[in-house]
């Protein structure tokens, strides 16, 4: 996934919302999502409320919660380094149900001895959920380091294991 970059100087702009994992606060420049956050603590200095301008994110979300989506299709523009963008890149492109480890997001992009610097730049990640960093798991299949806390963590792969489980039957 290509990231756009964010508007330089444009009005934050910010939604909350419910969610099955507690309210989260939508952040965007008016054209891209640049943050989702869980538990949010404070509204960005000198941004405006404005619902409708996340509506398609909502949607989104709304569908994924139900497990009606399996794949965002949302402009996003984090703020990060060339690493961090690239680590948050790669995680976009873990299918929907399934997990890594730190060590072969690493692997992928060519950095084998930089799986601290990828646990640690997935602990960062402005966009949760939408971007997956709750689908990297330790080496050793443990669910470790995840910002929104691991009940959550927990609950989001659950829920995803749920419904990408094959379907022999539909009504």
């Amino acid at each position: 996934m290509a990231f756009l970059e964010p508007i330089a100087d444009a009005p934050a702009r910010w939604h909350r919302i419910d969610s099955p994992i507690g309210e989260l606060q939508l952040v965007g420049d008016g054209r891209s999502l640049t943050r989702l956050e869980m538990s949010p603590r404070s509204v960005p200095a000198g941004a405006s409320r404005d619902p409708g301008a996340f509506a398609d994110t909502e949607a989104q979300l709304d569908a994924y919660f139900a497990g009606e989506l399996t794949e965002f299709d949302l402009p996003l523009a984090p703020t990060g380094s060339g690493f961090q963008l690239a680590v948050w890149a790669a995680l976009t492109r873990i299918p929907y149900g399934e997990t890594v480890t730190y060590g072969e997001i690493a692997a992928e992009l060519g950095r084998p001895d930089a799986v601290r610097a990828v646990g640690s730049t997935n602990g960062r990640n402005p966009i949760a959920v939408i971007i997956p960093c709750h689908r990297v798991i330790g080496a050793d299949g443990a669910l470790v380091g995840y910002g929104g806390g691991l009940p959550r963590k927990r609950l989001l792969l659950e829920l995803e294991a749920e419904h990408a489980a094959p379907r022999l039957w539909r009504s």
